[in-house]
């Protein structure tokens, strides 16, 4: 499904900045596989998914998704591959367009878009149906402006407009890293239901060890720029925050705080 095989990345090369942020990283993911990613802060977490995404591209090494060479396409061109959310609410959504409109902009990712073609009834039932089950009551609110919306909403809409179009990888970038714990828990209940019931092939980074432990069927740990603990199976579902930081070096203050 996804392979990264003995990949490097380097910023700030050859100056007294230099940093070897992924360091022969080899990582597979099966299709159907939610992997929940942990790690200390330079751990390599994010800048693994913004090399898959083609933010920019690999120093050395290879990445496959299904039967496509991802490893030097453009990142637009990739766009009909993956689904992204970001920590941040306010990025992935236009905050002056209604919900309707960027539902509409999602249902065409990867697709050629003109002026000619509007919101159809039959697209805007799709999107009451799906603004539906997030149970925000966001499907009575089409066409209200997205910036109005809570951060909560806003996240809800933007993992919604992710998977509109089933991704052949769901990337989740910490994507509940800035709400409070309570909208927290509903938005990966959500983030559960919608990975189940489309079986998206996921990738979701997190501080949070408790949602690590408890969301997904494999977690691995990254440092230095590479996996240094792939669990899965039952090991995995017998797993406790205490395991984790009893067995393993763990002495990142954000990660304890965030059990």
């Amino acid at each position: 499904m996804l392979e990264i095989k003995n990949v490097y990345k380097t910023f700030n090369a050859n100056t007294v900045n230099e940093k070897r942020a992924i360091n022969g990283l080899n990582l597979t993911l099966n299709n159907g596989d939610f992997v929940t990613v942990i790690g200390g802060n330079g751990a390599g977490k994010s800048t693994t998914l913004n090399l898959i995404a083609g933010v920019f591209p690999p120093d050395e090494g290879s990445i496959h998704l299904d039967a496509y060479n991802l490893t030097n396409l453009p990142e637009h061109k990739r766009a009909r591959f993956l689904g992204r959310v970001f920590q941040d609410p306010m990025r992935g959504t236009a905050a002056n367009m209604g919900i309707e409109e960027n539902l509409a902009l999602a249902y065409r990712r990867g697709e050629r878009r003109g002026l000619k073609t509007g919101i159809s009834n039959e697209e805007r039932k799709l999107y009451r149906e799906r603004l539906a089950m997030l149970d925000l009551g966001l499907e009575d609110r089409m066409t209200s402006k997205v910036g109005l919306l809570s951060g909560g909403q806003r996240q809800a809409l933007t993992l919604l407009m992710a998977t509109l179009k089933k991704p052949n990888l769901l990337l989740l970038d910490e994507h509940t890293a800035a709400l409070d714990p309570k909208t927290a828990d509903k938005v990966l209940k959500i983030t559960k239901d919608i990975v189940e019931r489309d079986n998206l092939t996921t990738l979701m980074v997190t501080h949070n060890m408790r949602h690590a432990i408890e969301y997904g069927n494999r977690l691995i740990m990254m440092h230095n720029g590479k996996v240094v603990v792939d669990i899965s199976g039952e090991e995995k579902k017998n797993l406790k925050v205490q395991d984790l930081l009893d067995k393993f070096n763990i002495d990142n203050d954000r990660m304890l705080l965030s059990e």
